[in-house]
């Protein structure tokens, strides 16, 4: 029995407003993040993803207040990162509403983190989120990026993606940073790409912006989509993605 395909939009949430640009740069404030993810709860929307984009200690707070008044309103799972660190900011956000939690940076700087939120919250709480761009650095023509894709590690994507789901990574989100905000479409080969490589789901990130380019990437091999300034802007409503998925053949939650 095949799995139904996930929509969740993504919330990029900076000092409790919902932010959007493109490939990372120019943000523009979006509205309200608890407001936005109630819509979007009502629309059908399978998740929500809130990425703290800027993280700092100052806003941390700011940002389990939003996940807090969220998780009040909002009955599908809440998947936080940005600014992720030890296993305690884990334990924290999952107290306030936090149903899984995206590690990034801090996994990049030290590994083993993964494992140590792996072994005490178990795999299905953890996400690594991977912004990645193309590079002829690396084997797989694909780098991954920190600071919102300005600054290159000397990670091949494909595997980094391999080792964090060894060490215990639940899931993958994969953000083209080449794609982001451009509303061209996903990065169906970075998507296949991660696809061969991994043995837990790929959430396909970055591009979206029509009806169209939402069944390919699952084609490609994502096992849930995910956008955001489409869903902000008011262009595309969750349900019409999902109609579109299943006009496409694609099995979709009600």
């Amino acid at each position: 029995m095949s799995l139904a395909r996930r929509v969740i939009p993504c919330l990029d949430v900076a000092a409790g407003r919902v932010v959007k640009g493109v490939n990372f740069e120019n943000l523009r404030d979006m509205g309200d993040p608890v407001e936005l993810a109630a819509l979007y709860f009502a629309q059908g929307a399978d998740e929500i993803t809130f990425l703290d984009v800027t993280a700092t200690v100052d806003e941390r707070a700011t940002t389990y207040d939003v996940v807090r008044r969220t998780a009040e309103q909002v009955f599908i799972p809440l998947t936080v990162g940005g600014g992720v660190r030890t296993v305690d900011d884990v334990a924290r956000l999952l107290s306030v509403g936090a149903d899984k939690i995206g590690v990034n940076s801090a996994a990049i700087a030290r590994p083993g983190l993964l494992d140590e939120i792996a072994d005490r919250f178990g795999a299905q709480v953890l996400v690594l989120s991977l912004d990645v761009k193309r590079s002829p650095s690396t084997p797989s023509g694909f780098v991954v990026t920190t600071h919102g894709g300005r600054t290159e590690t000397t990670l091949d994507a494909l595997e980094w993606a391999r080792e964090a789901t060894e060490r215990g990574a639940g899931e993958l989100l994969v953000n083209s940073i080449d794609a982001d905000g451009t509303k061209n479409g996903f990065d169906l080969e970075l998507v296949t790409l991660m696809r061969e490589v991994s043995s837990v789901p790929v959430i396909a990130s970055g591009g979206a912006g029509a009806l169209d380019h939402f069944a390919p990437a699952v084609h490609a091999g994502a096992d849930a989509v995910l956008a955001a300034s489409v869903f902000h802007s008011g262009m595309l409503t969750v349900g019409e993605v999902k109609q579109a998925l299943a006009t496409e053949g694609i099995e979709v939650r009600a």
